[in-house]
């Protein structure tokens, strides 16, 4: 079994250093969700999940104690990626109009293809229990407190129609998953374009909360 990190070697710039690291994780969160598809997280043995990665015991230990700090690794990497690739339409702008997004810039189909193992695992098996109510939730949340709507109904409970928004893109997630990825991200983002663009007429423009400016 070969693993680079254990060979005594002339010293390397941390860059490559770095890659490495990034390398080893990332096989080693590839093997465990890997595994947890086929049975229960507690019959997972550090052995088998060095053996899948290519690894050595003593490379898994110098990045993990365990392997419940592994999944929750692998996790926050996942909610890490989610909430970047939410942000992605209105990252650089202090508003957007939504007569103007494009499906090249909706990219959390995207983020859920780069995760399409971890996202499978989540739908066939209980390994995670009450993980889809938690990425619901960190999208009610971005809705909230990132965005705010222009000349909004007043009658319109936001924390309520952001909540339907999240569980409806989750819904459209869902669906994809049990269909097996059969369409392509960008099939994914045309079609949740078409929903907003078919939606009963509403506000246009959509203001990062934090950085609300009045239109001229």
């Amino acid at each position: 079994m070969t693993d680079p990190e254990s060979e005594t070697a002339a010293p390397e710039s941390l860059s490559h250093v770095d890659r490495r690291i990034r390398r080893s994780k990332k096989a080693l969160k590839e093997t465990l969700i890997a595994l947890m598809r086929e049975r229960e997280f507690k019959d997972i043995s550090i052995t088998e999940l060095v053996r899948g990665a290519d690894l050595n015991r003593g490379t898994f230990y110098k990045h993990y104690r365990d392997k419940e700090e592994l999944l929750a690794e692998a996790v926050d990497d996942a909610m890490t990626d989610l909430i970047a690739s939410f942000r992605e339409p209105y990252a650089h702008t202090d508003y957007f109009d939504i007569r103007k997004l494009t499906a090249s810039g909706i990219t959390i189909f995207e983020h859920v293809h780069r995760h399409a193992s971890f996202y499978a695992l989540i739908v066939e098996s209980q390994a995670l229990p009450g993980f889809p109510d938690r990425i619901c939730g960190v999208i009610k949340e971005l809705s909230l407190h990132d965005l705010e709507a222009a000349d909004i109904n007043p009658r319109i409970d936001r924390g309520l129609y952001a909540g339907y928004q999240a569980y409806a893109i989750w819904g459209m997630i869902l669906e994809w998953i049990k269909g097996g990825y059969a369409h392509t991200p960008e099939y994914m983002a045309n079609q949740l374009l078409e929903y907003i663009r078919s939606r009963p007429a509403g506000p246009d423009v959509v203001y990062r909360s934090d950085r609300k400016k009045t239109q001229d």
